[in-house]
């Protein structure tokens, strides 16, 4: 494992420990803060334009990334909006997208990584 620019690099796609409201744990370390996770390790600090809305400005860097999947965490209640328009993008790219509460997007994105595809997920961790 190492550390690189601020992004926590683990071998191979890194899994989700554990998820509560406010706290996540990948690959045996915990964040506090919303955070999104690639195939090459995890992103800490994440936040949006707006903090409870996911739009477009929010992820184009991300578009282009070599994922099979999309997994969108809303927050433990679901609070975080995702426009239309982030959807539609990923879909034009071939993506599967996944929107979800937060605990049922950690649960879909261990699923899928442990089926060997390579996932893109964004977790809002509160709300």
């Amino acid at each position: 494992m190492a550390y690189n620019n601020d992004v926590f690099v683990a071998a191979g796609q890194p899994l989700i420990d554990a998820y509560k409201f406010g706290r996540l744990v990948v690959g045996g370390r915990a964040y506090e803060r919303d955070v999104i996770i690639t195939p090459s390790g995890v992103v800490p600090n994440w936040w949006r334009l707006e903090g409870h809305r996911l739009q477009l400005e929010d992820v184009k860097k991300y578009l282009g990334l070599d994922v099979d999947a999309v997994v969108v965490g809303t927050g433990y209640h679901g609070f975080m909006r995702v426009d239309s328009e982030v959807v539609e993008s990923f879909r034009r790219m071939g993506r599967e997208v996944y929107v979800l509460e937060t605990g049922r997007a950690v649960e879909k994105y261990n699923e899928l990584v442990a089926r060997g595809r390579r996932v893109l997920a964004m977790l809002h961790l509160t709300c």
